[in-house]
């Protein structure tokens, strides 16, 4: 049987509501590495980079996260790859929060 009073363990993500006029939100939306602060501008870098910036120019212009597209990175340059970096966010030098979309 389990013990349904344990605490569970704490969402690995949550939204915190910072203001609202009708049906606009602002908030921020935290994450294991790190938040963003919506609404959010989100650099595509399609195929794991965004062309012409370096990881520390999207810092520098407010970037919280980069869009990368799922079906790409596994055509070109693969998943096998992008484990021996030790994964995504080490593939592309980026510590922050990565979106990822199928792009089917």
């Amino acid at each position: 049987m389990t013990d349904q009073t344990a605490t569970p363990n704490p969402p690995p993500f949550t939204y915190t509501l910072e203001a609202q006029d009708g049906r606009a939100r602002a908030g921020t939306f935290s994450t294991p590495h790190g938040p963003i602060h919506m609404p959010a501008f989100a650099p595509v870098g399609t195929l794991a980079n965004v062309k012409t910036l370096e990881p520390r120019d999207l810092v520098e212009v407010g970037a919280e996260l980069i869009l990368a597209n799922t079906y790409h990175l596994y055509l070109r340059p693969g998943h096998e790859l992008i484990e021996r970096f030790g994964g995504l966010h080490a593939f592309m030098r980026w510590d922050g929060p990565i979106l990822t979309d199928s792009g089917g």
